[in-house]
């Protein structure tokens, strides 16, 4: 007797049984399913404990001190006999050195990427990517010392910058956060189907002119995505200006002179120069709180970007 196909699949589901696997049904799985679920929660629940905390503490600060004293003042000495809570100096200082930095990573990140993604045999990228990423596996405690003691002399030889200043701080930024820039831009670039660039040189149209009329313009969700998750990296970035630009906090556009940032303060208040519990203690949690809300809303913008303006191709 021979089984016709229809007749082989009846008889195989006559009793019920399914060459599916029910996840359900084989006790480890469900033993796998709870340990990743477990996983996500805590990493949900530790973020939630987090901005717990920080806003909690903030509410706390500003039982004490009032918005207008901490929006509306332009002096931050909260560790001084008079004490002010203006927090404009260090976000003077923050997006001063985040400039200067993201200056120096567009250019160079997008410029990498550019020429691995168009000019590089694969042989030279395979070499050359891992290197501008390694960049990014550098500890920034010596991007810091290497900006105070090298790139600051460097400078002062043509400019009279002070010992501590945001323009060393921001350079070596700069150098730091491209490996960012670059990866994420490179890999936008290439996503870019081959048939625009094939139907962009059928016209005519040079090498140089199809990178900037046609690739770059498709890529656009991804390049603005990496600017803006490198501004995040920059606004966070501790280490770096701390020991290279100092911790003045004043409003200045000069990038010759000291400045302080808000993660520098907040190392600065971390490293036990107020008594836990004071109200100057507490600065770290309402500082910690500007920080939190800028970097959230690069991302959030980020993630709108990257969809609101990417391209879809069929």
């Amino acid at each position: 007797m021979t089984l016709s196909p229809t007749s082989f699949d009846d008889s195989l589901f006559a009793s019920g049984d399914s060459l599916l696997k029910n996840a359900s049904d084989d006790i480890p799985e469900k033993i796998i399913t709870v340990i990743l679920f477990s996983c996500a929660f805590v990493s949900v629940a530790t973020t939630f404990g987090i901005v717990g905390i920080i806003f909690t503490e903030t509410w706390g600060f500003f039982q004490e001190v009032s918005l207008a004293q901490f929006f509306l003042d332009t002096r931050w000495t909260p560790l001084f006999a008079e004490a002010r809570f203006g927090i404009w100096p260090l976000l003077n200082g923050t997006f001063l050195t985040t400039a200067i930095a993201m200056t120096v990573a567009v250019p160079l990140g997008l410029s990498s990427a550019i020429y691995l993604a168009e000019y590089a045999k694969p042989n030279i990228a395979a070499i050359l990517r891992p290197a501008v990423e390694l960049l990014a596996g550098i500890p920034t405690v010596v991007y810091g010392y290497f900006a105070l003691l090298f790139i600051t002399p460097l400078l002062r030889n043509f400019l009279p910058l002070e010992i501590f200043n945001a323009l060393s701080a921001g350079l070596m930024m700069g150098i730091m956060i491209t490996p960012t820039v670059g990866s994420i831009s490179l890999d936008a670039i290439q996503s870019v189907p081959r048939s625009l660039r094939e139907g962009s040189f059928a016209l005519g149209i040079t090498k140089l002119e199809t990178i900037f009329t046609v690739v770059l313009p498709a890529a656009l969700s991804g390049i603005m995505a990496s600017i803006i998750l490198g501004v995040s990296r920059a606004v966070g970035e501790t280490m770096t200006v701390l020991i290279a630009a100092g911790s003045q906090p004043r409003i200045t556009a000069n990038p010759l002179e000291s400045v302080a940032t808000l993660t520098a303060f907040m190392a600065e208040i971390s490293g036990g120069d107020s008594p836990r519990g004071s109200l100057s203690f507490k600065t770290l949690y309402a500082v910690g709180a500007v920080l939190f809300i800028i970097t959230l809303t690069l991302n959030i913008a980020s993630y709108w970007i990257s969809h609101r303006f990417k391209e879809k191709y069929d």
